[in-house]
């Protein structure tokens, strides 16, 4: 048996690289051993010099320990600016671009391991890290910030996933300069940013060497034009101004300052015979980093059909990703600073903390942008959505009340905006909480239709499907809205209505399995809760079917069978009384 010991402290650093598995494939031949090549050069010199060791290596990621906190991040930083220097002559396919986060933390020691919570969260930040940088514990920046010439950016506290408390996070960047510096250095040519999130693609590089192939390359940055424009949340360079770019060698921040975007996507094609490999990534303009990457290799059997199916897999990922920078570019900015459309993305990420306090923050965000733009169909659309929530947990005020103020405006904002995709599906969830199911579908699809790439549109058509039990089509539509956001906040949701086939078939072992994904995802989501109390509550495990309700009656207090089994949608009432009857198994009150 392998002997634990523990440590007080220790530097940890937990490294990953992004892009590089995905664009070039760890199951092709060679490609980790190529992969740790490429690092020992650069990476395992810098560990050894600042006096670490690499305690295990996981895939294309590695755990190290380090003497000292301020060893660690010298390291790291070290390690990010090489890389960037290394990959500035490398094709994009060839790059390997790594994010680092840095703890110090209390460890234990189990023979050349290291364990314990000081290592998860070293993991967590290293998820969060940007592509490119390094993210640290407010724990790590307090000892750091005057030893090192570097400079950090506070990103305020973040919940980081099965890590009980919020974490103050510090980021490290390859560049400190803003979207403002970065349009600002360029002088007269510049353009004023839009207030909203705004991105150029630029023309995609033909990397066959036959000018033949001309119309291949144009035709697919055309198209993820096209299709990004269909984001209303988005401000999308038209293809006559990016297109002036075409063949030449271009500064990435000289060009989103001349064509006011904080934005850019780049990418290239190679064809070669009956195959064609393409290449896209998108950049944050004002700090060079890459926020995402990917490679696609097809055979060329109809050319037509590859250019589609690549645009729209292009497009499904870059909007989800676009909306993840915007929400971490606006948190960073104090209230009073922030425009509308920053003030409705800070709203959604205090929405999509399914906490009481949370939405409140996220409804009086939305009033004080309303009160300084009515029209507003997105202000309208948002707003809806916090009603919403309230509707479900009875929150601010009489679920009757919230659940006509969440149609009401969800009406207007379609009113205002008949082709925003927003407006239309958060009417559609309007209608599905009031149990108006065939309304609610209609709704639904015409969002789809207006944009077939938002997660949101789909993975509430999907809800509506499995709670009318159209569980094939319902359940496929749910799997899409993962894949096209698999960090969504609504995923744990999704997971919940996973399971509701499973329960209303009276199959509550495997109805049991999608309740704890979903908590595992987010353990403090109101619904996981009590869906797990229900199923238990069935399966007769009524010691964790009352836990699990308390947990539930914490977070949304009050709350009876009686008010449950009027906010969930259930569309037929075998369906609805068997959950009821699950929860009061559980301890729920009748009401």
């Amino acid at each position: 048996m392998t002997e634990r010991t523990q440590r007080r402290l220790a530097a940890i650093v937990s490294a990953d690289v992004v892009g590089y598995s995905r664009l070039m494939g760890v199951d092709e031949v060679g490609t980790l051993a190529d992969l740790r090549a490429h690092r020992g050069e650069l990476v395992d010199g810098l560990i050894a010099e600042h006096g670490g060791r690499i305690v295990k290596t996981m895939g294309d990621g590695l755990l190290l320990e380090f003497p000292s906190v301020v060893e660690a991040t010298e390291c790291a930083i070290k390690v990010q600016r090489g890389m960037a220097a290394r990959n500035e002559n490398v094709d994009l396919d060839q790059r390997i671009i790594f994010r680092i986060g840095v703890n110090l933390g209390d460890v234990i020691i189990e023979g050349d391991d290291i364990l314990g919570d000081g290592v998860n969260l070293a993991a967590r930040l290293q998820e969060i890290a940007a592509p490119g940088g390094v993210a640290v514990s407010g724990r790590v920046h307090e000892d750091v910030r005057a030893r090192l010439e570097a400079k950090f950016e506070d990103t305020g506290e973040q919940s980081l996933k099965n890590i009980d408390q919020p974490v103050r996070v510090w980021r490290w960047l390859q560049s400190q300069s803003s979207n403002v510096a970065a349009s600002e250095s360029f002088g007269g040519k510049t353009q004023p940013l839009s207030d909203k999130p705004s991105l150029a693609v630029l023309p995609f590089d033909n990397m066959s060497g036959d000018p033949e192939q001309e119309y291949f390359s144009d035709g697919m940055a055309e198209d993820i034009i096209t299709a990004l424009s269909r984001f209303h949340q988005f401000f999308v360079i038209a293809r006559n101004s990016s297109f002036t770019y075409k063949g030449q060698a271009v500064d990435i921040k000289q060009v989103a300052g001349e064509l006011g975007v904080q934005y850019v996507i780049e990418g290239s094609v190679r064809r070669a015979g009956n195959r064609v490999r393409i290449t896209a990534q998108l950049i944050d303009a004002a700090t060079s980093n890459h926020i995402w990457a990917e490679r696609y290799d097809r055979e060329l059997d109809d050319i037509f059909a590859v250019q589609d199916e690549i645009t729209e897999r292009v497009a499904m990922a870059m909007g989800p990703e676009l909306a993840a920078a915007e929400v971490a570019r606006v948190r960073r900015k104090s209230v009073p600073e922030l425009g509308i459309w920053e003030k409705i993305a800070r709203a959604n990420w205090h929405g999509s903390k399914f906490t009481e306090k949370d939405n409140g923050k996220a409804e009086n965000l939305l009033a004080g942008a309303l009160d300084v733009d009515p029209e507003n169909a997105r202000i309208h659309a948002a707003l809806s959505a916090t009603y919403l929530l309230d509707a479900l947990y009875n929150w601010r005020r009489p679920p009757t009340d919230s659940r006509t103020m969440t149609l009401e405006m969800a009406q207007r904002a379609v009113n205002l905006d008949r082709e925003d995709e927003f407006a239309h599906a958060q009417l559609g969830a309007g209608l599905l909480v009031l149990k108006r199911h065939e309304d609610s579908t209609q709704r639904l699809r015409t969002a789809v239709s207006l944009n077939p790439n938002y997660s949101q549109a789909l993975g509430t058509l999907g809800v509506v499907l499995v709670y009318t039990h159209n569980y094939d089509e319902g359940l496929e539509l749910l799997q899409k809205a993962i894949q096209l956001s698999p960090k969504d906040p609504l995923l744990p949701m999704y997971l919940v209505v996973a399971g509701i086939p499973h329960f209303n078939d009276e199959r509550y072992d495997e109805a049991r399995m999608w309740a704890e994904k979903a908590l595992h995802e987010n353990p403090n989501f109101p619904t996981g809760h009590r869906f797990l109390a229900a199923v238990l509550g069935m399966l007769g495990d009524l010691d964790a079917a009352r836990a699990a309700y308390e947990n539930f009656d914490r977070m949304a207090p009050g709350m009876t069978v009686k008010a449950c089994v009027q906010a969930v949608p259930f569309a037929f009432e075998v369906d609805a009384k068997r959950f009821a009857e699950g929860l009061r198994r559980a301890g729920m009150p009748e009401g």
